[in-house]
């Protein structure tokens, strides 16, 4: 019995150490000696893409080693999700994901992953503002003649998104239950068939991200009424919030975040988290990032417990608006 005992404690003692050991400070001042994988989960091109090799790039500066992009994209971004999550956690396959890791939980049944158990947060990266935006001849001049004709003719007006779940479909929601009135929803297979079509007014109105409607904006080919937030935006400084024309509890944009495998030691999530803290200031970043009309966060929101919680907010806030909308995992 007393041998039994004593294999247990040298057990204990032995997982303890090598517990210590995996998470030891000493464990991340080599890292990284190879190539490190960033999965971007959607198809490379659109702006997710483009904002991964900006700070993959500028990352790789401070880590001195590659950043290579992947992009396994399909089923809403749940397959390169589900294939970080079932990574080594060893730092070298890291996720840059948007606000889906916060929707996909709640709109795909058997999800093969938890975005909260199965990942470790990095920090937040970016965050794009959305607007609200109409076909080029909508009678309404501005932003309260606006929100009083969606009022008036909300029978009749159409709103375009980019497929259900998508940041457009959730902003179109969020907006139906700030103005309390119900519209007619059209789904799209993406964003871009969804403002050719507004731009070709065949749907009314319509609430997207920066990066998509601002070439359409300065073209004059649709017409764009207010921010879908609380702050006005310095490309279009003219543009008032909705909280500005009375329209209150609206507030949604598009976030990207950068996560690892859960188990990837704490030494090597610092590592990161410095690296994307530094990318976030770095000049060329700011300026590429500006040109396609989104900002980085502050050093402060690219750490950890900044996006936990962020993400943690987001499905807390999501999830009863898609139920009170009808919504259900599928």
């Amino acid at each position: 019995m007393m041998k039994l005992f004593t294999r247990k404690i040298l057990l204990v003692a032995a997982l303890g150490a090598t517990t210590l050991a995996f998470n030891s400070p000493s464990l991340g001042q080599d890292y990284p000696t190879r190539n490190i994988t960033m999965v971007m989960p959607y198809a490379a091109g659109g702006p997710g893409d483009i904002i991964t090799r900006l700070f993959a790039s500028a990352m790789q500066k401070q880590l001195g080693q590659t950043i290579v992009v992947d992009n396994p994209s399909g089923a809403g971004g749940s397959i390169g999700t589900a294939k970080v999550a079932r990574a080594a956690p060893d730092g070298y396959t890291l996720l840059m994901i948007h606000i889906s890791h916060a929707t996909n939980v709640l709109m795909i049944k058997n999800l093969p992953y938890s975005p909260i158990d199965d990942f470790e947060p990095i920090g937040l990266a970016t965050v794009g503002p959305m607007v609200v935006t109409g076909r080029k001849d909508l009678p309404a001049k501005d932003a309260k003649e606006f929100v009083t004709y969606l009022k008036e003719n909300s029978a009749k007006i159409s709103m375009g998104h980019a497929g259900i779940g998508s940041a457009s479909h959730l902003c179109s929601l969020m907006f139906m239950d700030s103005l309390g009135v119900k519209l007619t929803l059209v789904p799209y297979k993406g964003a871009a068939p969804a403002i050719n079509d507004l731009m070709g007014g065949q749907i009314d109105i319509m609430c997207d991200q920066t990066t998509s409607t601002i070439p359409a904006i300065s073209g004059g080919r649709i017409k764009a009424y207010a921010v879908a937030g609380t702050a006005r935006l310095p490309a279009l400084p003219d543009l008032p919030a909705l909280s500005e024309v009375g329209v209150k509890g609206f507030d949604i944009s598009i976030w990207f975040g950068l996560y690892a495998p859960k188990g990837t030691p704490k030494p090597i999530i610092s590592k990161l988290s410095a690296a994307l803290a530094a990318a976030v200031v770095d000049p060329d970043v700011k300026a590429k990032l500006e040109g396609i009309s989104t900002t980085a966060v502050s050093p402060d929101m690219a750490v950890p417990d900044k996006l936990r919680a962020h993400l943690k907010n987001e499905i807390e806030t999501l999830g009863p608006l898609l139920i009170k909308s009808g919504i259900t995992p599928n």
